[in-house]
């Protein structure tokens, strides 16, 4: 496995993270533990060193999981997780009633630093990341706290997701951000504005989440395809027949492209990503055997300047339907 630099960090990572956010949350209930502790192990086994989890998918569960399941193996991986929600109100099996509040008050960072360390089964969180921007704190006394965390050894390096370039840089001038978390992808580009051109300046690595579009850049939805009432995607503008008809030129883009290279267009499109910076490494998320070595499968594809212009160009031409978010959850972006 290729490894990569986050940024001007000293943080090195496979090429590819996994993402661990589906085995125990929004998509449909949690998975049998003992099956996801074995995919976790057999990507360890086939190199990926870094993983991206955070307390409120479960909310706790996942935590738990890592955790137990990459104890083994701790002085090899990298383990991210991340902070910024209130989970005192109920949530269910979606994920949430109405989103739980956001909370990144200095005192309450530090609380759930110390709840993840002890989750996770470590002496030291490798990546945290505010998940959300609060609002009501300022960004300052976040990186403030994050930073006393560092000084004490329990933390190594920040992060933030879904922040905008404001905020980021804020954050930058009072704890070196090593790492920003958001959504990216072939049919999500809004970053390519701002957010990448800064992260670059600023040295600053980029971690791109759901970069197979929730699944929908694999090939294996339609208009016909439906969703369970515990599964996240049933509520997002994205994922409703018309979107999903609406944006199967996309996938036919990276069919054309997948077949030239005797690749999938899962692949393609984490290849693509890939193809972008070298400090960018998406976090796929799977629960599946297969797609993870799938999924590994894309970092061995070296897509030629010839391929990336005409992609470019191709989706350059395709208006992407449906927002990512309802409008409750887009407002928590971007701020």
């Amino acid at each position: 496995m290729q490894q990569r630099k986050l940024g001007k960090s000293n943080l090195e990572v496979s090429a590819l993270g996994l993402g661990c956010m589906g085995m125990s949350f929004s998509y449909g209930p949690p998975k049998d533990k003992q099956e996801m502790s074995t995919l976790l192990r057999a990507a360890v086994e086939r190199g990926i060193t870094f993983f991206d989890t955070a307390e409120v998918y479960g909310p706790f569960l996942n935590e738990e999981l890592v955790g137990e399941a990459l104890a083994p193996f701790r002085k090899q991986v990298v383990i991210a997780t991340k902070f910024g929600f209130d989970l005192s109100p109920e949530l269910d099996p979606r994920g949430m009633k109405g989103p739980p509040g956001l909370n990144s008050r200095p005192e309450h960072i530090k609380q759930a630093a110390e709840n993840s360390l002890k989750r996770l089964r470590i002496e030291t969180i490798d990546l945290l990341y505010q998940h959300r921007v609060d609002p009501n704190v300022p960004i300052e006394d976040v990186a403030g706290a994050v930073k006393d965390l560092i000084r004490e050894g329990k933390v190594k390096y920040f992060g933030l997701s879904e922040a905008g370039v404001q905020t980021i840089r804020r954050a930058h001038a009072v704890q070196p951000v090593t790492a920003l978390q958001s959504e990216y992808s072939l049919w999500t580009r809004a970053p390519e504005k701002e957010v990448i051109p800064s992260l670059e300046e600023l040295g600053i690595g980029f971690v791109p989440y759901s970069p197979l579009g929730r699944g929908f850049l694999t090939g294996k939805m339609d208009e016909n395809t439906t969703f369970d009432r515990s599964d996240f995607r049933s509520t997002l503008p994205r994922f409703t027949p018309e979107a999903l008809k609406a944006n199967q030129t996309l996938v036919a883009l990276l069919g054309r492209i997948a077949e030239r290279h005797q690749a999938t267009p899962a692949q393609i499109a984490l290849a693509w990503l890939l193809a972008q910076k070298p400090w960018i490494v998406p976090i796929p998320g799977t629960t599946k055997l297969h797609r993870l070595h799938e999924n590994i499968g894309a970092v061995a594809i070296e897509l030629a300047a010839d391929d990336l212009r005409e992609i470019d160009g191709a989706a350059s031409r395709i208006t992407v339907q449906g927002a990512r978010y309802p409008e409750r959850l887009e407002r928590m972006t971007g701020r």
